[in-house]
């Protein structure tokens, strides 16, 4: 929301397992799981992960991707669909179980930012709870340079 969604990204991009695969040898852990720490270049194991198994950065990441960048949010009124994804994507498709209720989501990139919900527009990013079905399909189009609320 405040226009940082390329750092956002960048950030979070870079402390996923994945981007180390390249440095097995020095991050010294699985490459599948998250550390809670890496040693800093004033250690004689720089780069080395530490705290890979015991760590809640995972769980952290995951608020960060899906809150954040994704934009699927939980609300005291409902759900909050408000993504900010980076200016390269397409677009992306969620599923998010909610209070009981399935929500299919698909995010895509158009002229000007509108939601949909079960086909019926929504004039703002809050789904109110009051409108939820067992079902319901959510359609969120973005202009390609967007972020934020509506």
């Amino acid at each position: 929301e405040l226009g940082w969604t390329e750092r956002a990204w960048e950030y979070l991009r870079n402390v996923m397992p994945a981007s180390f695969n390249d440095r097995a040898e020095i991050r010294e852990v699985e490459p599948y799981v998250v550390c809670q720490s890496t040693c800093s270049r004033f250690s004689p194991r720089y780069g080395a992960g530490r705290v890979s198994w015991l760590s809640g950065s995972a769980v952290w990441n995951y608020v960060a991707m899906t809150t954040g960048i994704l934009g699927i949010r939980p609300d005291y009124a409902g759900l909050v669909v408000a993504p900010c994804i980076p200016a390269a994507w397409p677009g992306f498709t969620a599923t998010r179980r909610f209070r009981g209720c399935v929500f299919e989501i698909e995010v895509v990139r158009g002229d000007k930012r509108a939601m949909t919900v079960n086909g019926s527009p929504v004039a703002d990013t809050l789904i109110p709870a009051a409108s939820f079905a067992a079902r319901n399909l959510v359609r969120v189009t973005l202009p390609r340079a967007s972020c934020g609320p509506a």
